[in-house]
């Protein structure tokens, strides 16, 4: 019997706090730029160079976590029958939270045992642990701090079917998830289906990233003998599987640097990747055929790796976690077109893999590889079926609503009159009073209130051109015009938008005129995020600017702050103050993936005193193993 049922989770959490309301005008994806495109494969080079989004409008960022933890509860989803039970929280993105094998005993993923925001998705704020959805474009998806819409739907053998859907906000694209767990099932299948309701192709990304928990011992098995390795030196090389510069690459933990291995399919192979330890137990993933690609990172064993780990699961105990991964493409730099009013579907499975510990950690890689396949034989040949299975209730109307997502969705299909399949309604009750702000727009007016703008809905730029003018109207106007690459022309509406912190902050991020920061921050005082970049903009041309904007900074004990302070102490001259500031300590929240501040600063401190003081541990997020 499989069972449905609604609970708490309760975790140790920070508070995720409040989104930044400062219009986010560039990507944070630095990171998973490609340096030697030339070197590719035309196909790939092709994918790489395509769909790449430079802002995740119009979504704001959230950067307004904190490193307090308190216990808070969290709504879970727990589907569970006499085999498994799985659990997903809908409020964050559907992560599945945890995966028990019950006649084991044996916890398959990597349960974070707290929640602790870090910056390193596409609007900042990730959390590790579990299964995470990802879609949209390269990175953590914009949703993976969100809430989903959740329900209950019949499944196809009578049994509860947990359904969670959202509108992905950058691409508009309605993103499903069926988790299934039919009665007599050792594993849990889920099916994805992307849907593209607009009449124009879409670049569709999609990775599901997998956290397990790694030792010594811990191998990751994968049918391919090549894989395309990616460091932060920002290179992808199709290298040999296993042996890699004398290590085993498929042994997490004998890396000492952070790396990714974006893995060749073998052709013929039906696509799978799994985690197991020295006994040959763990978890595996396997996906039918549309989800052909599979990763294996890892943090490495470095300071900078392991500081990583600690950081995002304080108090974490053993080894800390590896993540492999299963995409639409080969790399997760790609991007494929999804085409007007087209669906795309699979279904992938998660459950323990067993495997004859002498084969799974054998030498000879092929028979590590196939002795995965053939142990994972009984699920891959069933897999086809169970997805023609699944389809027959994929348009099922849900019949008990469990959690409500965002009213975006239901927005965007007033303005467009999109057609959407009935088992992933977005009804007009999920629209708040932030959603319903926009709906006099389709009517031609946008009321300017004194509120804060909202994130622009970047899709509705048409609206905005013809809607009534006023100082709101402009500056929509503007962030929609910069978001289209118009740059001449949103300069011209913040202009015309006024005297407003908001328009005149996107002139002084576009032109780098100081003066216009300096006004916002006057007129803003209590926004951290502002102060930070007014700042951090004069300290890049006018150092003595940056100090009078500084003593006017009421909040000086936020760390972003303390580390302009830190900067502007040594610029200007006064490394003394630098080294006092950092010897008191400093814990930088949003501290992001691949930046190592703290560490630069301490080193540029030393040098200018003379001094040769190794780097504290604490902040050493380096990711090039040092």
């Amino acid at each position: 019997m499989t069972t449905l049922s609604a609970q708490d989770l309760v975790l140790p959490a920070a508070s995720l706090g409040p989104e930044n309301p400062l219009a986010p005008l560039r990507s944070q994806q630095e990171l998973h730029q490609v340096q030697n495109l030339a070197e590719l494969p035309a196909d790939l080079r092709e994918n790489i160079q395509y769909g790449r989004l430079h802002s995740p409008l119009p979504c704001l960022n959230q950067g307004g976590y904190d490193r307090s933890l308190e216990d808070r509860a969290f709504p879970a989803l727990v589907l569970e029958n006499d085999h498994v039970r799985a659990t997903v929280l809908p409020s964050v993105g559907g992560r599945l939270y945890s995966l028990v094998d019950k006649a084991s005993g044996d916890e398959l993923l990597y349960r974070n045992p707290v929640f602790q925001p870090a910056n390193l998705a596409l609007r900042n704020a990730w959390w590790a642990g579990g299964v995470e959805w990802n879609v949209g474009s390269t990175g953590h998806w914009t949703g993976t701090c969100a809430p989903m819409h959740a329900a209950r739907i019949e499944g196809p053998d009578g049994t509860p079917v947990l359904r969670l859907w959202e509108l992905e906000r950058t691409r508009n694209l309605v993103t499903q998830l069926d988790f299934w767990l039919p009665a007599d099932s050792t594993f849990l299948y889920v099916g994805v289906r992307l849907q593209n309701p607009s009449d124009a192709d879409v670049p569709a990304y999609w990775w599901s990233n997998i956290a397990v928990e790694q030792s010594p011992d811990t191998r990751v098995l994968v049918p391919a003998d090549q894989a395309w390795r990616f460091g932060y030196g920002k290179r992808l090389d199709l290298i040999d599987v296993p042996l890699y510069e004398g290590t085993d690459l498929t042994y997490p933990m004998q890396h000492s640097r952070a790396v990714d291995f974006f893995f060749e399919p073998l052709a013929d192979e039906r696509q799978w990747i799994a985690s197991v330890n020295g006994a040959g137990n763990g978890l595996v993933q396997a996906s039918t055929d549309r989800l052909q690609g599979r990763k294996l990172f890892v943090w490495g064993e470095g300071t900078g790796g392991r500081r990583w780990q600690e950081w995002l699961a304080p108090g974490l105990q053993g080894h800390g976690y590896a993540e492999i991964q299963a995409g639409l493409a080969r790399t997760q730099m790609e991007h494929l077109k999804l085409p007007a009013a087209t669906n795309w579907h699979w279904l992938e499975a998660y459950g323990r893999l067993s495997v004859d510990p002498g084969a799974a950690h054998a030498e000879d890689w092929t028979t590590a590889r196939t002795a995965g396949t053939e142990a994972l034989r009984p699920v891959l040949d069933q897999l086809a079926e169970r997805e023609r299975t699944w389809l027959t209730v994929v348009d099922a109307a849900p019949v008990e609503r469990l959690a409500v997502g965002s009213g975006w969705g239901a927005l965007e299909l007033t303005r467009t009159g999109w057609t959407v399949s009935a088992g992933t309604p977005f009804d007009e009750d999920t629209m708040t009073s932030r959603e319903r702000a926009w709906l006099p727009l389709l009517d031609g007016r946008l009321p300017a209130a004194d509120a804060v703008p909202d994130g622009t809905l970047v899709s509705w730029r048409e609206q905005l051109e013809k809607a009534e003018d006023n100082w709101l109207v402009w500056y929509h106007r503007g962030v929609a015009r910069h978001y289209a690459g118009d740059v001449d022309g949103a300069v011209e509406a913040w202009r015309r938008s006024g005297d407003n912190p908001w328009a005149l902050r996107n002139l002084g991020f576009v032109t780098g005129e100081l003066s216009y920061y300096e006004r916002a921050a006057e007129l803003l005082p209590d926004l951290v995020e502002l102060q930070v970049e007014a700042v951090a903009a004069a300290l890049e041309t006018d150092v003595p600017r940056a100090g009078r904007t500084l003593a006017r900074v009421q909040a000086a004990d936020d760390p972003r702050i303390r580390l302009l302070r830190i900067r502007y102490a040594l610029l200007s001259g006064d490394p003394q103050t630098a080294a006092a500031l950092l010897a008191d300590g400093i814990q930088l929240p949003t501290v992001r993936e691949g930046a190592n501040p703290l560490a630069d600063l301490w080193v540029e401190t030393e040098e200018a005193l003379g001094t040769r003081r190794p780097v504290p541990s604490q902040y050493q997020f380096g990711m090039g193993g040092h």
